[in-house]
């Protein structure tokens, strides 16, 4: 059932509540994120249902569509956002014929994926891609590193009103950024940025990836697919990401916090690290 846009507040939504502190009670208006069903169709068929704040959903529809399918922002003719009763409809319209293994999806929807990211497949093989060898790139500084976490702390005020959202941030070479998207799942505030870039042709190879969460395995294979050469996670990776990102070639790196971080792939792209390179 259609519903007015316009009556949604842009992924925040206020809830009363009690509030407890000193043992005095008091009642409260609470600040939350905002989580809602996205359903995603190519060319008109039920393809996947995401839970996703909403905002910024063509940005998603495009980095889904690529760090998922390979599927371009030149392959995309359009895409249709629908408010329902029961959440929103993102149907991805394009110009040519989708790729064959999407083709075969098709056939089946996928539920929700902001967990786990395997649910819905079938084979092994559906599960762990290889991404294509990511391009040398960049070198960067640790003070690079260090700058884009200190902006990135001022550049989230989804997070800082609800205290519930993800962010992943593209930072030029030295440190600064050139754009933030949140989200409540962290592999949709990534595909959120990857869509940014991408509809605004930045170079992914020349810049690097911070992401305020742990690095899985998901999260490497869309940063590489993405052509994106470094990964810098505030949270720990899994072992099945370092793996992936040292076999396609990306720099991972994880725990970072001012003056410090820890490198897991191809540290050779961190000048401050040559001399430390095992």
């Amino acid at each position: 059932m259609p519903v007015d846009p316009s009556r949604r507040a842009p992924g925040l939504a206020q809830r009363a509540v009690i509030q407890v502190e000193a043992d005095v009670v008091t009642s409260a208006q609470d600040c939350l994120a905002e989580e809602v069903p996205v359903a995603i169709h190519y060319n008109g068929e039920p393809h996947a249902v995401m839970m996703a704040t909403p905002i910024e959903l063509e940005d998603f529809a495009y980095g889904f569509s690529l760090s998922e399918h390979g599927i371009g922002v030149d392959d995309i003719a359009a895409v249709q956002r629908d408010d329902l009763l029961e959440g929103i409809r993102l149907d991805i319209r394009t110009h040519g014929a989708l790729p064959a293994a999407l083709q075969d999806e098709l056939q089946r929807s996928l539920p929700g994926r902001s967990g786990c990211g395997i649910c819905g497949h079938r084979l092994l093989e559906e599960i762990i891609k290889q991404p294509p060898p990511v391009d040398e790139g960049l070198r960067i500084s640790a003070q690079a590193l260090a700058r884009a976490l200190a902006e990135l702390q001022g550049r989230q005020p989804m997070n800082a009103a609800s205290g519930a959202l993800h962010a992943a941030a593209w930072a030029l070479p030295d440190g600064s950024l050139l754009a933030v998207r949140e989200d409540v799942g962290r592999h949709n505030a990534l595909d959120k940025l990857i869509g940014a870039l991408t509809r605004e042709q930045v170079d992914r190879s020349q810049g690097f990836a911070v992401v305020t969460s742990r690095a899985s395995y998901e999260m490497v294979s869309k940063a590489a697919i993405a052509g994106m050469p470094l990964l810098l996670a505030i949270s720990a990776p899994t072992a099945l990401a370092v793996d992936l990102a040292n076999s396609c070639g990306l720099t991972l790196a994880g725990f970072a916090r001012p003056g410090r971080h820890v490198i897991y792939s191809h540290p050779w792209r961190l000048l401050d690290t040559e001399a430390a390179t095992p």
